[in-house]
């Protein structure tokens, strides 16, 4: 696996983990790479130094004992702080669930056949409803080229964990 540090086009910094760094490139041209900020998927690498490993007998002289010394144990290193969220972000993140929670509650989740049934109801096949489900990004371009509305429903970061 491979650990990038990312950063999106309104300057948000990320990491992510892929595969191979073919897979990295497949995913952000595909558009499934995105902030967990704002939800762009205008993302680029960050600029990052290269992780070594080192065992305790590979670092020289007068570093050795910082070495030995450098807890290795996660649990023994100091926690890092959260900081808080500035107000605006925090009000935007509160509208977002707001909305999210509103689709959810009033609105047919149909899964993997959202593109299908979205067609089915543009073409006058189904009774028109509000739904929700999934789609790739390749699957959500066919559906506005044929003129069927349809949004994203982003997950914030706090939803994935």
């Amino acid at each position: 696996m491979i650990r990038y540090t990312l950063v999106c086009d309104n300057g948000h910094d990320f990491e992510g983990w892929f595969r191979s760094s073919d897979s990295y490139d497949a995913q952000a041209a595909d558009g499934l790479v995105e902030c967990l900020a704002c939800g762009s998927t205008r993302v680029a690498k960050a600029m990052m130094a290269p992780a070594l490993a080192k065992t305790v007998a590979q670092v020289p002289g007068p570093n050795r004992a910082l070495a030995e010394a450098s807890p290795t144990d996660p649990a023994a290193a100091p926690s890092a702080e959260r900081l808080p969220m500035a107000e605006p972000e925090r009000q935007l993140r509160a509208l977002m669930r707001a909305v999210r929670e509103h689709v959810i509650r009033t609105a047919d989740n149909v899964g993997p056949q959202f593109p299908e049934e979205a067609r089915r109801m543009h073409y006058g096949e189904a009774e028109s409803r509000p739904i929700y489900g999934v789609a790739s990004p390749s699957e959500a371009r066919a559906l506005v080229e044929e003129g069927i509305d349809v949004a994203p429903l982003p997950a914030l970061p706090g939803d994935l964990n």
